[in-house]
């Protein structure tokens, strides 16, 4: 794998296998992730995400598994790996899912029940009212990450989130066409955040490297549409970042469906004749893209082995 390549993915996909269109039973996605953690494309892995309500049966389908004293000899590898990261989803009132939140970090701050912490949270909210309303709740060594709505104009609850320590959340896809959306909503979500110096994640509809025409579900005859991929994300938000793009030419590296026209070498990542450097790559990755959620973690990288681009 090339260096600029790597720098893209360096912890980009957050493993979101409990959802749809994945749906995995929660033993199986533990057992999923700890291989990844082992695996040889580990440093593209994330965190684990998990909604608040499932994190005691996380805890205990997770533990034999979890860097910890007690991993068990099929996973002893891990016992001395670093501590397993969880951002939660908010699925109850944010006061009660805080309390399950501080429970569970105090639970895995003891290594015999495997070693692991929840450093995001994500939560959906309608206005900037809102999100200053969850900020007053928050303890400082919590990040939340706000998901937008991509139907409004996102520019007030991204102004709302300007120096603080959160971020911003983009839904880019589903498993119905109509919850794809569209390229322009995705432009000015990544735009605004680069220009507010929001960081932000994604979540959905990025199981791809390129936009292309893709099946939204596993079913045996599922629904088809035009997906977004996630290097034109995020190669996208990394050039405005650096602002060498403008919305009108990040719009058309989101509508780019030419594998061809992107090349990643050792010392930068290129669309057509646009080029990145690593360093400002980096930057753009660890200050404002910080990743994205998906319910397959082998998808993007098969599809990335596909086109020759890794090994």
């Amino acid at each position: 794998m090339t260096r600029s390549l790597h720098t893209l993915l360096e912890g980009l996909i957050d493993y979101a296998g409990l959802f749809p269109p994945a749906g995995l039973p929660m033993d199986k996605a533990v057992e999923n992730y700890a291989r990844y953690a082992m695996g040889e494309h580990a440093s593209a892995l994330g965190r684990f995400i998990c909604p608040v309500s499932r994190l005691e049966e996380f805890s205990r389908a997770a533990a034999p598994l979890m860097p910890g004293t007690f991993a068990t000899s099929g996973y002893r590898e891990m016992a001395d790996a670093p501590a397993w990261r969880l951002s939660a989803i908010i699925d109850a009132p944010l006061d009660e899912c805080m309390v399950k939140v501080d429970a569970f970090n105090e639970h895995h701050e003891k290594e015999e029940n495997g070693k692991a912490g929840i450093e995001t949270i994500e939560l959906k909210v309608d206005d900037a009212d809102a999100i200053d309303e969850a900020l007053d709740l928050l303890p400082k060594d919590i990040t939340p990450y706000f998901e937008i709505a991509t139907g409004r104009d996102p520019r007030g609850c991204i102004a709302a989130l300007a120096g603080e320590s959160a971020g911003a959340k983009i839904r880019c896809g589903g498993v119905t066409p109509s919850a794809i959306p569209p390229i322009e909503a995705v432009a000015g979500f990544i735009a605004a955040c680069a220009l507010a110096n929001v960081p932000f994640k994604a979540t959905a509809g990025l199981h791809h490297p390129v936009r292309a025409e893709q099946a939204l579900t596993y079913d045996a005859h599922p629904p088809r549409a035009v997906m977004h991929g996630f290097v034109n994300v995020f190669l996208a938000a990394a050039f405005l970042f650096d602002r060498a793009l403008d919305e009108s030419a990040a719009r058309a590296l989101l509508a780019e469906n030419d594998p061809k026209a992107f090349a990643f070498t050792d010392t930068h990542a290129r669309w057509r004749e646009r080029t990145i450097g690593i360093d400002a790559l980096a930057k753009a990755r660890s200050h404002l893209a910080l990743g994205y959620g998906s319910c397959s973690f082998e998808e993007p990288i098969s599809d990335l082995q596909a086109l020759g681009w890794m090994g």
